[in-house]
């Protein structure tokens, strides 16, 4: 028996925390004080996510799968892409789309970076 039930907590170092996590809840409603759809009542300590997928990848140390000045890259699973990258190019943040990264078996992704450089991948995942 594994006791692991999932993903505690995501934890990293930030130049601006406060600054940082204003921004990851005005623009892709996460972190602490935030509930996705369906998921209950918001809590101000946490961000309460649905259940689903989650991959667990360590990378080889060379890999050109995001910059290399960056140890991680943050995945988030959403459920409307086009829309997100509606919002987040109608607030001026950088989006990159490329259609050899989708797949109908994998889903469709997009990158941005938030404000200290850190990349995010964003996944909208096949229908089921």
């Amino acid at each position: 028996m594994m006791p692991v039930l999932g993903v505690g907590g995501i934890f990293f170092r930030a130049n601006d925390p406060d600054g940082l996590s204003a921004w990851y809840r005005e623009h892709l409603g996460i972190g602490a004080g935030c509930a996705a759809e369906g998921t209950g009542p918001v809590d101000e300590w946490s961000w309460t996510v649905q259940g689903g997928p989650l991959v667990f990848a360590p990378f080889e140390a060379g890999t050109d799968y995001w910059p290399a000045d960056q140890q991680f890259m943050l995945n988030l699973r959403v459920s409307d892409l086009d829309g997100l990258l509606d919002e987040l190019r109608a607030a001026g943040i950088a989006v990159t789309v490329d259609p050899s990264w989708d797949s109908p078996e994998t889903g469709r992704f997009a990158r941005v970076n938030d404000p200290e450089g850190h990349p995010i991948e964003l996944w909208e995942p096949p229908p089921a």
